[in-house]
């Protein structure tokens, strides 16, 4: 099994920046995608960025392509999220998660508040 340990939530001005990290632990696995999810009051879970890893591709959702930037650390395989000019809309609860052939682990979610 594989745990999926989450950091760097917490609360950030608007204009302000904001790192999120997800590190897999237990079973050493080659993810096929790493991303983020977030889900804000009352609306669904959507996708805001992910990588693949065999071959360097990113995409990110609309509303945060040129301010977050998704990266991964290759000898931790931690993901990381670079949050930056971040909005209130911004504000979510956000969720790392790796993919791999036949599996999907979720990590249990940080809350990022953006508010003045």
């Amino acid at each position: 099994q594989v745990q999926l340990v989450e950091s760097g939530g917490g609360l950030v001005q608007p204009g302000g920046s904001l790192a999120l990290s997800c590190e897999p632990q237990g079973r050493i696995i080659t993810f096929s995608a790493m991303g983020w999810y977030r889900q804000a009051l009352g609306n669904q879970r959507e996708l805001v960025a992910t990588l693949f890893p065999n071959g360097g591709w990113k995409k990110y959702a609309d509303s945060v392509e040129g301010r977050f930037t998704i990266f991964r650390d290759e000898v931790t395989n931690t993901v990381y999220l670079q949050k930056n000019n971040l909005k209130p809309e911004d504000t979510a609860v956000y969720y790392c998660n790796v993919r791999g052939i036949g599996m999907e682990y979720w990590g249990n979610g940080t809350l990022v508040t953006v508010s003045s």
